[in-house]
């Protein structure tokens, strides 16, 4: 990777700012010593897109996870498009439950998330809230973005990173939600 060290590079993530695919991306970026521009591109089509368009230099998304299995959006993309693998970073993710200030785990009526996080969270989700109502999004971060915004009801709580909770103004109800632990999931690193 010696190629993108001089220059300033744009790296495509398949997430928002707060995202486990902004911090794989940091990962990488300091791990090759790339000065690294982030591009949030929220989903895999998306960081494959910008590539195609040449928007971006270098691609990354989650693939697989030791709990949720294969992650089906990400197959899609790749199905859609060319592209070269260049690498790939495993983290261990850390799912946890946020909600607005003030809001409590008894008053969450439904719980918003990419559904990767879902079912990382399955037997957590079906203990604590069996009468929830989930709903699909295109990532984690985003429906804590899309929260703390408004775009969301009150009582919603959203499957997300930490990092996210501290960006948008959001509580941590509680930490460390996934069925597995370690819970780690593969990216893969992409160019055109």
């Amino acid at each position: 990777m010696t190629t993108h060290k001089k220059k300033k590079i744009k790296l495509g993530v398949s997430g928002d700012q707060g995202s486990f695919s902004e911090e794989a991306g940091l990962l990488y970026a300091n791990r090759e010593g790339l000065n690294a521009e982030i591009v949030y591109s929220i989903d895999m089509e998306g960081v494959l897109s910008s590539l195609d368009q040449e928007k971006t230099d270098l691609g990354i998304f989650p693939v697989v996870n030791s709990r949720g299995g294969l992650v089906q959006t990400a197959f899609e993309a790749m199905g859609c498009h060319l592209f070269r693998l260049v690498d790939e970073v495993w983290i261990e993710i850390q799912q946890c439950l946020l909600a607005y200030d003030g809001v409590e785990k008894k008053d969450v009526i439904q719980i918003a998330t990419h559904p990767q996080a879902i079912s990382q969270c399955e037997r957590y989700i079906k203990r604590e809230f069996p009468d929830a109502k989930l709903i699909d999004w295109e990532d984690t971060a985003k429906a804590a973005r899309d929260l703390a915004s408004g775009t969301l009801p009150r009582a919603t709580a959203v499957i997300a990173p930490a990092r996210a909770a501290h960006l948008y103004g959001l509580t941590v109800l509680e930490k460390s939600i996934q069925d597995q632990h370690p819970n780690l999931t593969t990216f893969i690193v992409v160019s055109k």
